[in-house]
């Protein structure tokens, strides 16, 4: 145990990188969601196949494949991004894609109802898309969602392939230099469970104060 107290500090700032590049990719996908959802409920025909060809594709590939491809084959074409940013987009664009479809399908749940008594009310489009449909939408969506932000926590440790030091890569960095294995994977593993509970927990909260949207 004395080898994982005194490289605490070097694992604490990995578990620090993988909660910001997991927050990080979580809002900027959210964001993705949110006009994929929408373009593919409310677009025309040429933007309703856009946004089912994104989310195919991507849903389609792995992504380690997207983070790599980011990364490296980007690098081809001049587009040099750090690390990190890379690590953002790629996962960003990934959980955008799973994101759209589970808030696509919480919309559809919305009765045909409530469009129709907000227009009755002078609502345009637009103001019952963003002040009816989509904060019942959004509760719909909580439960299911969370799997996915739990799952883009522990896909945060794909993006060491592309030298980000988050939690994973820290153990790998420790572990080249002290020549053991378990110590240091059974401590990120404690760590990431961390993680997870505490964002678990978070969620849970969110969705209990959604709940006034019943």
């Amino acid at each position: 145990m004395d080898i994982i107290w005194s490289n605490l500090p070097f694992l604490l700032k990995g578990a620090y990188y993988t909660l910001l590049i997991t927050i990080v990719s979580m809002f900027f996908g959210s964001i993705i969601a949110v006009v994929v959802a929408i373009a593919r409920l409310k677009g025309n025909r040429s933007i309703r196949w856009l946004a089912r060809a994104y989310v195919s594709i991507i849903r389609g590939t792995p992504t380690l494949v997207q983070i790599i491809i980011v990364y490296y084959g980007l690098a081809d074409y001049g587009l040099n991004l750090q690390p990190l940013t890379a690590a953002y987009i790629a996962l960003s664009i990934s959980i955008g894609a799973y994101l759209s479809e589970t808030l696509r399908g919480a919309i559809q749940a919305i009765p045909k109802g409530q469009y129709e008594a907000a227009y009755a009310s002078g609502m345009t489009p637009i103001q019952t898309m963003k002040r009816i449909i989509l904060p019942q939408a959004i509760r719909i969506a909580i439960p299911p969602a969370g799997n996915t932000f739990i799952g883009m926590l522990k896909e945060t440790s794909l993006v060491s392939v592309i030298t980000v030091t988050e939690l994973l890569r820290s153990a790998q960095l420790l572990i080249a230099q002290y020549y053991v294995y378990m110590p240091f994977y059974l401590a990120i593993a404690v760590m990431y469970w961390i993680l997870s509970t505490g964002f678990s927990f978070i969620l849970e909260r969110i969705e209990r104060r959604l709940s006034i949207y019943e």
